[in-house]
C-alpha cells in the first residue's frame, strides 16, 4: 500500500515510516519545514509539504493514497497550555481527511491518548479499550474517526500513553519531566506519587500503527500499551538516578510551578490495559519497558 502519514518527523514517525517501508509499503510523510522535508526523506518515504492547515493539502493525499495515519497534532499549543485550540485543530484536520476518504473502504489510522480515560473520572479499575465517551478533550475527534467506519472507512485509534519511550524520544513526556527535574533540582512527583502511567517503547506502538493500517476491523479502538502502570514517583526514581538528584513529593498547590505544562498529567492516575488489542491484532510488545529504558541513560545524553 502506499500511506500518507501526518507527523511524518516527529517522535513516533520515526519508528513507524521505517515499519512499513520494512513491510513492504510506500509511505508519502507530511513536512511543514525544511529540516522536517530532510527527515522524512532520510527514512525513506516521499516528500508532502504542508501542516495541518492545509486542509486542501491533507484531503488530496487521504484521496490518492491506500491508506492514512494520522500521527500530528500542533504540541506547541499544547506546551503553551492552549488545549482546546490543539484539539480544536486536531478535529477539523481530522474530517478534512475523512470526507475526502469517504466511500473508499480505506483505512484512517487516528491518534488519541490513554490519559483521556483518567480524565473522565474511570477509577478503581484499568481502563479498557471499550470505554468510550460523549465529549472531552480530544474525544470529538476520536468519535468522529471510530464514526467513520459507517462512511466506508475502515477507521480505527490507536491511543498512545503518556510515556512512549526510546532513544528517538526528544520531546515526549519524559524529556519534559527530565526538564523540569533539571529546573527543580530534584525529580518530583505529585503527592504520594502512587498514581501510575501506562507506557510503550516507540518501536513497539510503530508496529500497532502498521498492523492497524493492514487490518484493524473498521470502528476499532486500540491501545498502545506494554507496562500497564508504572507508579509515578518510580518514573520520578529513575530520573534522579539518572540525573544524580534526589526526588521529593510535590504538594498539588505547587503542581503549575514544579511540572509547568505536565502539570495537569502529572497526577493523572492512568492504569491501562492492552489485552483486547494483542487478542483482535496479534501484537506483542517485543522492547524494554519504561524504568528500564530511562536506566538505560540515552535520556541523559
Amino acid at each position: 500500500m502506499q500511506i500518507f502519514i501526518t507527523g511524518a518527523s516527529g517522535h513516533v514517525g520515526a519508528a513507524v515510516i521505517p515499519e512499513l517501508v520494512s513491510a513492504g509499503h510506500t509511505v508519502v510523510g507530511l513536512a511543514r519545514s525544511d529540516a522536517a522535508a530532510a527527515a522524512v526523506a532520510g527514512r525513506g518515504a516521499e516528500v508532502l509539504r504542508g501542516d495541518l492547515d492545509d486542509l486542501d493539502v491533507l484531503a488530496d493525499a487521504s484521496r490518492r493514497a491506500d491508506g492514512v495515519i494520522h500521527l500530528a497534532f500542533k504540541h506547541d499549543l499544547m506546551v503553551t497550555g492552549d488545549l482546546a485550540s490543539a484539539a480544536e485543530s486536531d478535529l477539523v484536520a481530522v474530517n478534512a481527511m475523512l470526507d475526502a476518504m469517504t466511500g473508499s473502504g480505506k483505512p484512517f489510522v487516528g491518534t488519541s491518548g490513554t490519559a483521556l480515560i483518567a480524565m473522565m473520572g474511570i477509577a478503581g479499575r484499568h481502563g479498557t479499550e471499550d470505554d468510550a465517551f460523549e465529549e472531552g478533550y480530544r474525544i470529538s475527534t476520536e468519535n468522529a474517526i471510530v464514526a467513520a467506519a459507517d462512511r466506508d472507512i475502515r477507521s480505527s485509534v490507536v491511543r498512545l500513553p503518556p510515556s512512549v519511550h526510546s532513544d528517538l524520544d526528544r520531546h515526549g513526556f519524559v524529556p519534559g519531566l527530565i526538564g523540569f527535574a533539571r529546573q527543580n533540582g530534584f525529580a518530583g512527583y505529585l503527592g504520594d506519587g502512587a498514581n501510575r502511567w501506562p507506557a510503550v517503547h516507540t518501536r513497539d506502538a510503530a508496529r500497532l500503527y502498521r498492523l492497524a493500517v493492514e487490518a484493524a476491523p473498521a470502528g476499532t479502538r486500540l491501545h498502545a500499551v506494554d507496562d500497564d502502570g508504572v507508579a509515578f514517583r518510580d518514573i520520578a526514581a529513575a530520573i534522579g538516578r539518572g540525573l544524580g538528584i534526589d526526588t521529593a513529593a510535590v504538594e498539588p498547590d505547587d503542581a503549575a510551578e514544579r511540572f509547568g505544562y505536565l502539570a495537569a498529567f502529572a497526577g493523572v492516575d492512568n492504569p491501562t490495559s492492552s489485552a483486547a488489542t494483542r487478542e483482535l491484532m496479534g501484537w506483542k510488545p517485543e522492547e524494554v519497558g519504561l524504568i528500564e529504558d530511562i536506566d538505560a541513560g540515552h535520556y541523559f545524553r
